[in-house]
């Protein structure tokens, strides 16, 4: 009796063979959770979006400026692999407004084809674009498809605030006047319908006086699409101490 008891207390205290054959948890680190999270919001490429304004040409018809963007878009999308592009296109009669949201490539394809048409053709109806703010990685878009809207309404703005505030202060309500009006086409406008050309009557306090929009295209602090693709493209070169030989290869 004395030998079985002590026999059984020896198994029961060894360790369970089957427990050995369970399936581990895999544990997922950080990387792979940022991934499910992009791989659940169905997003291939991150988005950026580029604001831009531009003076229009005389003489220059307005459906003539958003076929070309439309054209542009289907060939880009056709060609390169890569987010749509939505967004919004604010004629007003002198100058126009661009907010675009799409890929990276996209955008760049997007100010190439700007530059090059540009150089070959004189009479481009699109002049003296500019690259005013791009906003990178942002984490969703505020347009859910590319509109169109004429703003043609002559009319003269008593209070000019581009001269009693400063630049980066135009800016910022330039953002945040747009940001207003794309909440209010969001909620508003259903998808697959268009923006209707009379916002300076429905909602005039949610749209930028030309004014603005003048000044900002004036500004020389800000770069046009060739220097602004230029400067992306050259790369940054930085010299690590390692690099650096004495005595100098040349005199001083």
């Amino acid at each position: 009796m004395t030998h079985t008891g002590h026999k059984r207390n020896v198994i029961k205290n060894h360790f369970p063979l089957e427990s050995l054959f369970i399936p581990q948890v895999p544990r997922n680190n950080y990387l792979h959770l940022l991934e499910e999270k992009h791989r659940i919001q169905l997003k291939k490429f991150i988005l950026h979006r580029m604001f831009l304004v531009a003076r229009i040409s005389e003489n220059t018809e307005t459906k003539d400026i958003s076929d070309y963007y439309e054209q542009l878009f289907q060939s880009i999308s056709k060609h390169h692999i890569g987010e749509a592009v939505t967004g919004l296109l604010l004629i007003y009669p002198t100058t126009l407004l661009h907010i675009l949201e799409s890929s990276n490539d996209n955008l760049l394809n997007i100010l190439s084809d700007y530059v090059e048409v540009k150089k070959n053709k004189t009479d481009y109806f699109i002049q003296g674009m500019k690259v005013i703010v791009v906003s990178h990685n942002i984490p969703t878009r505020i347009f859910v498809q590319w509109y169109t809207s004429l703003i043609n309404v002559p009319v003269m703005y008593l209070g000019d605030v581009t001269q009693s505030q400063s630049l980066e202060e135009v800016v910022k309500e330039f953002l945040k006047q747009i940001h207003k009006l794309a909440v209010y086409i969001f909620n508003t406008i259903k998808v697959g319908n268009k923006v209707p050309d009379d916002l300076h009557k429905t909602v005039p306090e949610l749209l930028l006086p030309e004014q603005v929009i003048m000044y900002l295209y004036k500004s020389k602090d800000f770069m046009d699409p060739e220097t602004f693709i230029n400067m992306y493209n050259n790369p940054i070169h930085i010299i690590s101490d390692s690099e650096i030989v004495w005595p100098a290869p040349t005199r001083f």
